[in-house]
């Protein structure tokens, strides 16, 4: 795998009580992150700030691309102390902003974060697209294309791929091992936005889904192999208690 953007939850960084930044699950992430870079592949980074603010939730009465600038904040938040966290693991890092921060971070510039990545430096991408409106799912998805990234790994945390139920409350939930884009938006799964499933459609960059905290799972993807589910242009939709031959999309269920 040549270069890779994987998208990460602000609650990552949150720990159990899911707000503000924990230094122990920071450094846990970090760690993670550091190991699977033994293979050599150039690593891009988007984190989202939801640990922090939610627009819809904490925003009220307020005007609603008020509270999506805010939420813009709490990602170069987020991405100031993922960088921390990774340097003192020894990992050279960048962090690129959609609105300007001069004092703090890099204005994001894409030829200078190729450069970064080509340097096998780890380049982090706060501020969202720098416009309200739009999640980081889309963010990740548009900044993977602009890298023109082999990949988009969306990383979860102890959910091990997509599943046509939420398995936390469905015991007979199942998990898929591939999906085609189109299954994705019309069973209506929480994948990543539809923007954000759309722009990877129409540029075919393959994702995967996979739980981030499961050791070895990140290292073993950016070493080309199969973990969680891959959703692709070649990809058919199919369980992954099923067999190989059996496509299994007429009986998936969205629920």
């Amino acid at each position: 795998m040549r270069r890779v953007l994987l998208k990460l939850s602000g609650e990552f960084l949150a720990g159990p009580s899911g707000m503000g930044v924990a230094p122990d699950a920071t450094r846990a992430l970090a760690r993670e992150i550091a190991a699977a870079l033994t293979s050599g592949t150039q690593l891009a980074l988007v984190v989202g700030g939801g640990n922090f603010w939610r627009g819809a939730q904490h925003g009220g009465d307020m005007d609603p691309a008020t509270a999506d600038y805010v939420g813009m904040l709490g990602t170069v938040m987020n991405a100031m102390a993922l960088q921390d966290a990774l340097e003192k693991q020894g990992v050279d890092t960048r962090v690129q902003t959609a609105i300007t921060m001069q004092e703090i971070a890099e204005p994001y510039i894409r030829r200078r974060a190729l450069r970064h990545l080509e340097k096998g430096r780890v380049v982090i991408f706060g501020g969202g697209t720098g416009n309200p409106f739009f999640t980081t799912d889309t963010t990740a998805a548009l900044r993977a294309l602009e890298m023109d990234a082999d990949l988009v790994l969306m990383a979860k945390n102890g959910v091990d791929g997509v599943y046509d139920a939420d398995p936390r409350a469905h015991a007979d939930a199942r998990r898929f091992a591939s999906l085609a884009y189109m299954d994705v938006l019309q069973l209506g799964l929480k994948v990543m936005d539809a923007t954000a499933i759309s722009l990877c459609m129409g540029r075919a960059l393959p994702i995967v889904v996979f739980d981030i905290f499961t050791a070895g799972n990140l290292a073993a993807l950016l070493a080309g192999h199969h973990v969680g589910t891959r959703i692709a242009t070649d990809a058919r939709t199919r369980y992954a208690d099923a067999p190989e031959d059996d496509a299994g999309a007429g009986n998936a269920t969205a629920r």
